[in-house]
């Protein structure tokens, strides 16, 4: 209205010193509280001037202070609960909620100028406003005395009548184009000053949100990570399930463990009677340290000594066959017996038979490594060893065949590294890779390094180098008939992982669905699609790291190709795939069939 009001005043020219006094009531309605200082010095150097004093939130220009406004809002509006996150997750979110507060703080600064300059403004306009007061005062008493006449009586020639019209007119122009541009200032300055109050109101709102949102979250933190220790233990219970309970010796692990578990065109191969299928398959067993006793036969049966073998599994250490060997030995549950003569003879690592079929050298190596890793985890026979597979099976049922042969033919063998007895840890089944660790160097188990087709224990035919694992230890299934999985399954061991290592839901909810074999309140396969966002897989490749394990696995999705490290998806693997469905090592492979 007030800009109606000024352009039709404006169109009649000789009507400017009306425009004018409608100018300074606007001046006085909008700034009655200001003094009006006087002296045309007010007008000087006065101009409209945007000052950024922060940082724009990635938005030069004009306007930017509504544009962060917005982005902080949204951010918090996209903040997720803590109780969804990690301890990785619950940082990133404390510095999501350190950046906010930083870039508010920018905002009221910047506010703070943006106020300082609207007063500036402000005083300015103030000034103007002044001396337009006194502009229409005088104009006023100048036409309440003017008489048209005089200045034609008075000049000296028409040619100076004329020249004061014109510089009338054109001073009269000039009044209207300051009128103008002050009209302009004075609206867009009354504009600023509303987007400031409401900005300030914002920004206030914003920081207590941030404020309330910062203190939920220091509570959150503490609560969610006790929530979570808890978890882990718990999930760490459903790891050690599913990757564990194959450290044992080749003796004493169940045949029930066989049925269903091979590949296509084994002998214990079953079909699923679905397809796609996928089956995880694990080579070997979970420590794969120091000597792989199907390994050892499979080296006896093409021929190497039982020299030749331990030197092969025990690198850096030495084999010396004068060992001062100690009269007893500490059994718990047993006391002492005679360390020669009984305890080793009672040693149930490997069976007898082995001894028959090739592999007389493979028990002579498992008898040094059985003796050798007494002596040490005794101290030369003055401790306890227990006679379980946590130490060395022994059961006071003695041999006295081709184990017993061994035995006595390795008196006083003992493998030696510092002058003392080695710990010669071992295992079944390693998958044609042992490992560098606890203290042994790995290596790379195969005949002319021909791996997996000429790996020694594939030679021994290990029923446990490349097998799918279903069934607990003592036989349970949880109703599993063998360890395919459907491509929707597949899929949903994918979003259990986008969940572990990406975020966007709650760890401890990643454990299998059906929780009448573990309890707990697992994710829906539909629910967590719902956030991974994988709904089927194509196809599957696997790539092996030179030292023997998997490094990664690619699937093709209904997303596209996605690569997990192998790492990564064998612990995704084993909290969410179905029943007892287990990876045991970290060399494993992905089949489709």
């Amino acid at each position: 209205m007030i800009i109606q009001l000024i352009s039709k005043f404006l169109k009649f020219k000789n009507l400017a010193w009306l425009s004018l006094a409608l100018l300074t009531f606007l001046f006085f309605s909008l700034f009655t509280n200001h003094k009006s200082p006087s002296g045309l010095e007010a007008l000087k150097g006065w101009q409209l001037v945007t000052i950024f004093a922060e940082p724009d939130c990635d938005n030069p220009g004009r306007g930017d202070i509504d544009f962060c406004l917005q982005r902080i809002e949204d951010e918090l509006n996209q903040l997720k609960p803590a109780q969804e996150y990690n301890k990785k997750e619950l940082a990133g979110l404390r510095s999501q909620i350190t950046s906010l507060e930083k870039r508010i703080v920018g905002l009221s600064n910047q506010l703070k100028v943006v106020e300082e300059d609207i007063g500036v403004r402000e005083e300015d306009l103030a000034y103007a406003q002044a001396i337009f007061i006194e502009k229409t005062k005088n104009h006023y008493k100048f036409i309440r005395l003017y008489d048209p006449l005089m200045p034609f009586l008075s000049s000296e020639n028409a040619s100076s009548f004329f020249r004061e019209i014109v510089f009338r007119q054109k001073a009269a122009n000039e009044d209207i184009k300051t009128m103008e541009k002050y009209a302009d200032d004075l609206l867009a300055l009354k504009k600023d000053k509303e987007t400031l109050e409401k900005n300030k109101k914002s920004l206030s709102s914003l920081r207590t949100q941030v404020n309330s949102r910062a203190t939920f979250l220091a509570g959150e933190v503490e609560k969610t990570e006790k929530y979570l220790a808890t978890l882990t233990a718990k999930q760490e219970e459903l790891l050690a399930l599913k990757a564990g309970g194959f450290q044992t010796s080749v003796g004493e692990t169940p045949a029930t463990l066989e049925p269903c578990s091979g590949p296509p065109g084994s002998s214990n191969y079953c079909d699923p009677g679905f397809r796609p299928a996928y089956a995880a398959f694990s080579f070997g067993a979970p420590h794969r340290t120091g000597m792989s006793q199907y390994g050892a036969l499979g080296r006896s049966k093409s021929g190497q000594s039982a020299e030749q073998i331990l030197s092969a599994y025990y690198s850096g250490s030495e084999l010396r066959k004068d060992y001062p060997i100690p009269a007893t030995i500490g059994v718990s549950g047993y006391g002492r017996v005679s360390f020669e003569e009984n305890y080793l003879l009672g040693i149930y690592e490997v069976p007898e038979r082995w001894g028959d079929e090739g592999g007389f050298e493979a028990l002579k190596a498992q008898a040094v490594a059985a003796r050798s890793y007494a002596l040490a985890v005794t101290n030369n026979g003055s401790g306890t060893i227990c006679p379980t597979e946590s130490c060395q099976v022994y059961k006071p049922q003695l041999k006295s065949g081709k184990w017993a042969e061994a035995v006595r033919a390795t008196r006083g063998w003992v493998m030696v590294r510092g002058g003392s007895a080695a710990t010669t840890y071992y295992a079944s089944t390693s998958g044609g890779f042992t490992i560098s660790q606890w203290g042994w160097s790995g290596i790379k188990d195969a005949k002319d390094d021909s791996w997996p087709s000429q790996a020694y224990e594939k030679i021994a035919s290990s029923p446990w180098f490349y097998k799918a694992w279903y069934r607990t230890r003592g036989g349970a299934t949880c109703g599993k008939s063998n360890p395919w999985l459907t491509g929707e399954e597949a899929a949903d061991i994918i979003n259990a992982w986008e969940v572990l290592y990406k975020g966007g839901g709650d760890v401890s909810r990643i454990s299998p669905v059906d929780t009448n074999c573990w309890s707990g309140n697992p994710y829906s396969k539909g629910e967590l699609a719902g956030i991974g966002g994988y709904t089927s897989v194509t196809s599957v490749s696997t790539v092996y790291s030179n030292s023997g394990s998997t490094l990664n696995i690619s699937f093709g999705t209904n997303k596209g190709t996605v690569t997990i490290t192998g790492e990564e998806f064998k612990r995704a693997f084993n909290l969410r795939a179905p029943g007892y469905i287990g990876l045991k090592s970290s060399l494993f492979n992905i089949e489709k069939l």
